[in-house]
């Protein structure tokens, strides 16, 4: 599957089991009503994370319990759908998602849809070729949070025929020092593959995994061996869990031992790319092995030494593209083959610009104001430039701001709050034809504002004086409204700007 950033479509049964929770985290059970305990892991209902779509229950026998519920979202009319998760800022998350069609809509197919994340497009969501050997989708990125929330959103595109949909959503913390070599101010890290090698057994989260990270099982036609000595996850800065150092590949003395993972093509890009070693015999003086590691022909690491005490060797901004190939070369002096127990691959996604903070803040502080938003103002309100706000045109660029607002004749009731004030970029304000009640604020800083249409709501108070002191500003629209009072002096020595007071009104 090549998706908008490409990953690998990762899988599993629909009946897996999982075991404790991990310490610090949500899971998010999407459509669920109540709290599910699976194993030991209590998953959350995703009521409080989102307020759009619906919820549907899937009957299939001997369904795992967080996949027989799911949220779907069938309004076409929304940009995106979106959930937003508490976290803190500058933190490092694993974001992951998963999907289980079901055959919810009474279709045969799964629809094919866009997730977005921290208003970057993350991939497409194409779960079609999984869910026909009955098994569940799930997608995973890592990021940094700029905020104190992250949305995770979905969104339509061309291809979706029927309605994007979400079974689970987890959102994990990990420690600053995993994958730390990458620039997290610059690039999120999507996963392609994360494998424990010579192993065939389930996937393996949480315990054996602190930060619930999804190991699955790889073999080929190399001998597979076990260790016979266990080694603390805690000794390396990425926090492998134990069971990843288990099993291993390997080859006879003498021999190259040429690994192809992971098995599918990639499509030329920069990765993260985390081999995993370890000797597997009892420690002794003898229980080593050197060797050089290169991928595509290309070294890797020159002369590792690998004792029962483990390794590990990782590159960053690592070009791939096709099939990979990852050769272990063993030195002359080694007495054993080269041997390997794991890797992780990992997609560098650079980041796109995103909207503003403050423009962030402010739009979120009108959404509050408003009983009853377009439903998909949430997330970020520029980004992407596709799935913006209903209403909000922005500029483009690292840090869009908002430059429009336009929900005319929309229905909307509520209030203007004062942090309109705060969207300094903006040059036109059409919230005419709605049903918005209370004093209009205090404008004056909108020093690029050109157009203001309040015309046809309910407004009260009096006209602010503020508005007189814009510049730029070249027609005021107020008609039909409730206001008072008279028409400040500010506005009346200026030419060459058309305001509309009534019908309507009580201003002299």
């Amino acid at each position: 599957m090549l998706p908008i950033l490409f990953l690998c479509l990762l899988s599993f049964p629909p009946s897996l089991h999982a075991s404790d929770p991990p310490p610090r985290g949500y899971r998010i059970n999407c459509g669920s009503q109540d709290e599910d305990t699976v194993g030991s892991i209590k998953w959350i209902a995703d009521d409080g994370f989102v307020e759009a779509g619906n919820i549907s229950k899937l009957n299939i026998p001997n369904m795992m319990p967080v996949l027989s519920s799911l949220r779907y979202f069938p309004d076409k009319s929304a940009r995106k759908y979106c959930y937003l998760i508490p976290v803190a800022k500058g933190t490092k998350y694993l974001i992951r998602t998963t999907y289980f069609y079901g055959g919810f809509d009474g279709g045969n197919e799964p629809p094919v849809f866009d997730q977005i994340v921290g208003g970057m497009k993350w991939s497409t969501v194409n779960t079609t070729e999984n869910y026909a050997k009955g098994l569940a989708s799930y997608y995973e990125i890592i990021m940094v949070a700029t905020r104190k929330t992250m949305s995770i959103c979905l969104a339509r595109n061309e291809h979706t025929v029927s309605s994007p949909f979400i079974s689970a959503l987890e959102v994990e913390f990990l420690e600053d020092s995993i994958y730390n070599s990458t620039d997290f101010k610059t690039y999120a890290l999507s996963t392609v593959a994360r494998h424990r090698f010579g192993y065939d057994g389930p996937i393996a989260g949480y315990p054996d995994d602190p930060f619930n990270r999804f190991w699955e099982a790889f073999k080929d036609t190399n001998p597979a061996v076990e260790s016979h000595w266990s080694i603390a996850s805690s000794h390396f800065w990425n926090f492998p869990p134990q069971t990843a150092f288990q099993t291993a590949l390997t080859t006879s003395r003498g021999k190259k031992l040429i690994v192809k993972w992971p098995a599918m093509a990639l499509p030329a890009a920069n990765y993260y790319l985390a081999l995993y070693f370890q000797d597997n015999r009892s420690p002794s003086a003898f229980s080593w092995r050197v060797f050089d590691v290169s991928v595509n022909e290309k070294t890797f690491y020159s002369g590792l030494n690998v004792s029962t005490a483990g390794a590990v060797v990782h590159g960053t901004k690592w070009p791939l593209s096709g099939q990979t190939q990852i050769t272990l070369t063993p030195d002359v002096s080694s007495s054993v083959g080269p041997v390997i127990n794991a890797g992780e691959l990992l997609m560098m996604v650079p980041l796109k610009g995103r909207t503003l903070g403050r423009d962030v803040l402010a739009m979120e502080a009108i959404a509050r104001s408003f009983n009853n938003p377009p439903s998909d103002w949430s997330g970020d309100p520029c980004s992407p430039p596709e799935n913006s706000w209903t209403g909000v045109t922005c500029s483009q660029g690292k840090r869009a701001r908002v430059t429009a607002l336009n929900l005319t004749n929309f229905g909307l009731t509520g209030s203007l709050p004062n942090s309109i004030a705060k969207l300094s970029a903006i040059t036109s304000i059409w919230l005419g034809g709605n049903k918005l009640s209370g004093p209009i604020p205090d404008m004056g800083s909108l020093k690029r504002l050109v157009s203001l249409h309040l015309e046809n709501n309910q407004l009260t108070g009096s006209i602010p004086s503020s508005l007189g002191n814009l510049g730029k500003l070249r027609e005021i629209f107020l008609q039909n409204n409730n206001l008072e009072g008279q028409i400040p002096d500010s506005l009346k020595r200026r030419s060459g700007i058309n305001i509309q007071i009534s019908p309507g009104n009580q201003i002299h």
